[in-house]
């Protein structure tokens, strides 16, 4: 497949195909023409950074596990850093999971007072949720 369908695919620009690829996490088959040829290969790779992505890994990161798939006999420094990397990965995932079931919580709240017919006397109590969301979990991360 080439760039473009494959970028079409993954609804990902072209650009950032080319980045991965030069940051070395695709690794494309080259033609005689110069045009790459994405494979399922490329698919698996692409997907992987995708859902790395979704989980906040960073580029940086993701070259570091792509280091571990690739090499069979790593160093105990590079197991060492990426298990760091992995065991903070780990925690940020578990702070994002409860605030998202903090702000599921407030978002009911905010519809069981916004359904009573008296939203309007209601509306201090809805921002009083959402200021309460802020101060506690957004406030904390800035």
């Amino acid at each position: 497949m080439k760039i473009k369908d494959f970028a079409h695919k993954y609804q990902i620009q072209p650009d950032t195909i080319r980045y991965y690829e030069k940051e070395g996490l695709l690794n494309p088959i080259r033609r005689e023409n110069g045009y790459r040829e994405f494979d399922e290969e490329c698919e698996k790779q692409v997907q992987l950074i995708i859902v790395l992505k979704q989980l906040g890994f960073t580029i940086k990161e993701i070259q570091q596990l792509s280091l571990i798939r690739d090499d069979k006999t790593i160093s105990t420094e590079c197991r060492d850093i990426t298990l760091t990397v992995l065991d903070q990965k780990m925690i940020n995932i578990e702070e994002r999971i409860q605030f998202y079931q903090r702000a599921l919580k407030v978002v009911q709240t905010i519809k069981e007072l916004a359904s009573e017919v008296k939203y309007l006397e209601n509306i201090d109590a809805i921002e009083q949720q959402v200021l309460g969301l802020f101060e506690n979990d957004v406030l904390g991360e800035i």
